[in-house]
């Protein structure tokens, strides 16, 4: 309930971004916080690999929500004594965060539909959720004036990339 919340809100411009130079590393530190417990019940291995000073102009509350959203389903999709891997790279124009996993992955024909709203896996319906943190994430990203992509293969995982604008005012 509260995602479709933060959704609404976003959509009519109740909630709005609001930019400021921040620590990554803590923004990123904020959300694997918030899965430690699930992951550790699960079995699942955490690994991140990030400067610990990559000052960025960007929300740290929406941007920690994007990475929290992909971690979360990572944590539903990957069996136990998976892994998750979590490392950022500063390029020319983007700050790169990839979030990887040795989940179930995703058909090549569903990786567009996974960002758009209410989507779920047709053969997750056990798993909790309705479908919109990923929408959630492409929304929040775009609105950052970045972006999002994903790379899968069914059986392998997969990689999200998310890329934030380096020198974006």
């Amino acid at each position: 309930m509260q995602s479709m919340v933060k959704m609404s809100r976003l959509e009519t411009g109740i909630l709005q971004i609001h930019k400021e130079d921040q620590n990554l590393y803590e923004t990123i530190r904020h959300a694997v916080a918030d899965v430690v417990p699930e992951a550790a019940l699960k079995g699942i291995d955490l690994y991140v690999n990030c400067e610990e000073n990559m000052m960025i102009r960007h929300d740290s509350k929406w941007t920690e929500e994007v990475i929290y959203n992909i971690l979360d389903n990572a944590l539903k999709y990957t069996e136990p004594a998976g892994k998750i891997h979590i490392q950022t790279e500063r390029q020319e124009l983007f700050l790169k965060i990839s979030i990887s996993d040795t989940g179930k992955g995703i058909a090549p024909e569903r990786q567009a539909e996974i960002f758009t709203r209410f989507y779920r896996e047709p053969e997750v319906h056990d798993k909790p959720g309705v479908g919109i943190g990923l929408y959630l994430a492409r929304t929040i990203m775009e609105l950052q004036k970045g972006y999002i992509e994903v790379q899968s293969e069914v059986g392998k995982g997969a990689c999200f990339r998310l890329y934030l604008p380096v020198n974006e005012s």
